[in-house]
């Protein structure tokens, strides 16, 4: 789309309306930027918020956009919009920022940190921008399927699907479908289709969360219906292919302590992130760092999938699932462990991310 599409998207998530007519009232606050630039959400949103600052480029110190206050007089107006147009300082009053000095560089909804970005679009520079665009819309903390196997296809997909129209939604629907299939397949012991399907569905659920950040159409039902996905297959994946191995002739020893161990382990996961949360007001993989690396690892969809398709390619499926209740066992082991240290670091020092420093 054009950027200023883009441009008025964000503005629109921003609560700024666009005036009208040629001229705006004196007694209404002014944000003007250029249109031939791509402008992080973040930026925008923020800028909203600074009444009295011009945005620069970090690169150039180019001014880029600036927010008048109220009451700013004609004169002060038309000197604000040469300097934005020609370049150049900043008139009087106005206090000069790049992105990172006014957003600044760690990201808590992605648990990552990095500069916000401002680009300016040309044809030459066109998919250097789409990928600082999508690199900007990944999570920082998260498993390493999705972290490093996934980006340079996810970023074909999304920009296909942004190109043909085809909205986040419809992209969490398809994998959805996949979840079914998936489940239909584990059960009934064939375990590779079913594999094939629930690597499509963890593929779909990197690209529509990207799609939605990037083209600034994420909406709170598209938010609660991919994350209710998210949240409720996995452990029924793995009790089906419990099933599954029964059904070709790998039955487990325990298969009801297994499941217990599975769908129980996943559950208290869940519980004990939740409760870091209420406790100390951040997630429980951004702590320390080696939180955060353990969160590439932790018992998880994803993971789990990389150790059932090995042991599936050495022909012992009911040996992989064995993995994941060993592994998802540790893994509450090890998240009340990390609990129980941030419990007495407190008592110390308020807790604060390694990301947010």
């Amino acid at each position: 789309m054009p950027s200023s599409a883009l441009l008025r998207r964000a503005l629109g998530r921003a609560g700024v309306a666009e005036w009208p007519g040629a001229g705006t009232p004196a007694d209404r606050g002014l944000l003007l930027l250029r249109a031939d630039h791509v402008f992080d959400a973040a930026v925008i949103a923020e800028l909203a918020r600074s009444p009295g600052t011009m945005l620069l480029r970090a690169e150039d110190r180019r001014p880029v956009a600036l927010h008048l206050p109220a009451g700013a007089d004609p004169a002060a107006r038309e000197a604000a919009t040469a300097a934005l147009v020609q370049g150049g300082s900043p008139p009087l009053g106005l206090t000069a920022a790049t992105p990172a000095e006014l957003v600044g560089a760690y990201n808590q909804a992605l648990r990552k940190r990095g500069t916000p970005y401002v680009l300016e679009l040309t044809a030459a520079s066109r998919h250097a921008v789409e990928w600082r665009m999508f690199g900007g819309a990944y999570k920082g903390v998260t498993d390493f399927v999705t972290k490093h196997v996934w980006p340079r296809p996810a970023f074909a997909v999304t920009r296909g699907c942004a190109a043909l129209g085809i909205t986040p939604n419809m992209v969490t629907a398809a994998s959805l479908a996949m979840v079914f299939l998936a489940l239909w397949w584990f059960a009934q012991g064939q375990f590779w289709p079913g594999l094939a399907a629930a690597w499509v569905m963890t593929f779909l659920d990197t690209v529509d969360g990207k799609l939605a950040r990037v083209t600034l159409t994420s909406t709170k039902f598209g938010n609660w219906f991919d994350h209710l996905i998210d949240m409720i297959h996995p452990p029924f994946w793995w009790l089906a292919w419990i099933a599954g191995c029964g059904a070709v002739g790998l039955p487990l020893d325990y298969p009801v302590a297994t499941g217990v161990v599975i769908f129980g382990g996943y559950v208290l996961q869940r519980l004990q992130e939740g409760l870091f949360i209420i406790a100390f007001k951040m997630q429980i993989h951004i702590w320390r760092r080696l939180d955060s690396l353990f969160r590439q690892v932790i018992a998880r969809r994803n993971p789990n999938l990389v150790m059932l398709t090995i042991a599936t390619l050495f022909g012992r499926p009911d040996l992989g699932i064995l993995a994941v209740a060993a592994w998802t066992a540790f893994g509450c082991v090890e998240q009340l462990f990390v609990t129980l240290q941030a419990a007495l670091a407190r008592r110390r020092a308020p807790l604060r991310s390694w990301l947010d420093g």
